[in-house]
């Protein structure tokens, strides 16, 4: 299923261009952090963590942190922030190796466990039931197929494995939206997807009782070009039906006096952002490849 005519390659060149997107890192780094908190509430010791859309590897080294023990694997569709995870990495494994060296005995010295690789999240170069969690941060609706995308994390998790993301929901930037429906029909924005949606596609995919949150975060600007700023940080337009030429200078004229007639009571600017957060378990198998059916006993615990 088609959720918005996407370019893949326009996403990997707009994400490459790191000075460009580094504006947007608050965003993405306090999303992180409230799905941090949801992950508290799940009981998971995982050996092997997949980050699908690792960016420059900050919540990498996060989850390492809170999962010290498992293998992190950091996928994305940009090599150009790749790289920057390996410095972070070879960062921290400095650090670590420092104190190590500095504290520990030598038989006890050991680097963490993490890898990179770049490619299409609907086509991960991972083995069938290979990771226990699959992590992923404002990164979905930036690929044309999300369904395809969640039957490939649903092919790499392992039974009982947990997919926990987040993304952008239909009311994001819907000021932009209104401001550019005045001055032409060309999309400006994402079509972005609902929830429900969402939570349709992970059942038919096969994965079980899917939780689906929302909530809606406002940001505003003193000024329309910071507004416009933040938009290119986030990705801009990716759209295969974008607008290939600039609107011109009367259009873009409107445009700005469309945002400026928003100003809310504090003379600011305001652009909402909605957020889906997603989580869901992959079920045992009802059936094995030769066609047995599958039933699960569990026994209640003894008293000691």
């Amino acid at each position: 299923m088609l959720s918005a005519p996407i370019d893949l390659q326009r996403v990997r060149q707009i994400f490459s261009r790191v000075d460009r997107i580094k504006a947007s890192e608050f965003l993405r780094r306090e999303i992180a952090s409230r799905m941090r908190d949801k992950l508290d509430l799940v009981k998971i010791e995982p050996d092997r963590v997949l980050d699908a859309g690792c960016g420059d590897g900050t919540e990498i080294l996060q989850l390492q942190k809170r999962f010290p023990k498992a293998h992190l694997i950091g996928a994305d569709g940009s090599q150009a922030v790749l790289n920057l995870a390996l410095r972070q990495q070879q960062l921290a494994k400095n650090a670590v190796d420092r104190m190590m060296h500095k504290w520990l005995p030598a038989s006890l010295q050991s680097g963490r466990n993490s890898g990179l690789i770049c490619g299409d999240f609907a086509q991960l170069p991972l083995s069938a039931a290979s990771v226990d969690l699959v992590w992923s941060n404002l990164a979905l609706h930036w690929h044309p197929q999300p369904d395809l995308v969640f039957a490939e994390w649903r092919r790499v998790l392992r039974t009982d494995g947990l997919l926990m993301f987040s993304c952008f929901g239909p009311d994001t930037l819907s000021e932009l939206r209104l401001a550019f429906a005045g001055i032409d029909s060309a999309p400006h924005t994402l079509p972005f997807v609902d929830m429900h949606d969402f939570g349709d596609m992970l059942v038919n995919v096969g994965f079980a009782t899917p939780v689906m949150d929302m909530e809606k975060l406002t940001l505003t600007y003193d000024t329309v070009d910071k507004l416009f700023a933040d938009v290119r940080a986030l990705g801009g337009n990716p759209l295969l039906t974008r607008r290939q030429g600039l609107i011109g200078r009367h259009a873009y004229r409107s445009l700005c006096q469309n945002l400026e007639a928003m100003r809310n009571q504090d003379g600011r600017i305001p652009l909402t952002f909605e957020v889906i957060y997603g989580h869901a378990f992959k079920p045992m198998p009802k059936k094995l490849a030769s066609g047995e059916s599958v039933i699960r006993l569990d026994f209640p615990k003894k008293n000691s």
